[in-house]
């Protein structure tokens, strides 16, 4: 039985991800990209997690993102990140998206989501939050066990810091 417009799915929104104005160029980010295909594995592969953080290091050397975590799942990925304000979050992550599908096949959904990260103890929050993630959907009994995890490995980087300051 149908009921008119009841049977028909609701249509994803597009989301603005332009920051509001105000929000400087190191505002820090929590951001997630999902997979096309949900419940489906792609990311969780050493090759294709290779090229997506060959990309995440590409991005960081020309200046247009600064990730200081970066973690794959199964099906979708999060990170902490920092945008350079000229760059444009939604053409950043558009584009690396578009380079990861045409380097390795992954299918993406269109947009991502994120969450700007207001204080410490928020960034701290989504650090750990990311970090647990894997055992969380019990794919490991400890997060130090998950392989498919990046974090920036320049010298004087405090790794612990969820914002990525300086040590």
């Amino acid at each position: 039985m149908t009921h008119g417009n009841m049977d028909r799915l609701p249509q994803r929104k597009r989301l603005c991800h332009t920051p509001p104005t105000g929000v400087r160029n190191s505002s820090v980010f929590f951001l997630t990209v999902c997979c096309a295909k949900r419940g489906i594995a792609q990311l969780d592969r050493s090759e294709i997690f290779a090229a997506m953080t060959d990309a995440v290091e590409h991005y960081m050397a020309r200046d247009k993102w600064w990730m200081t975590l970066f973690l794959a799942l199964p099906d979708h990925g999060h990170a902490v990140v920092s945008f350079q304000e000229a760059a444009g979050m939604d053409k950043v992550v558009r584009d690396w998206k578009r380079f990861i599908a045409k380097a390795t096949g992954v299918m993406w959904q269109d947009g991502f989501f994120e969450h700007r990260v207001r204080s410490p103890e928020s960034a701290n929050e989504k650090w750990h939050y990311i970090r647990l993630n894997p055992v969380r959907k019990g794919l490991v009994e400890n997060p130090e066990d998950w392989p498919y995890v990046w974090m920036p490995k320049r010298v004087g980087m405090a790794l612990d810091d969820p914002i990525g300051r300086r040590a």
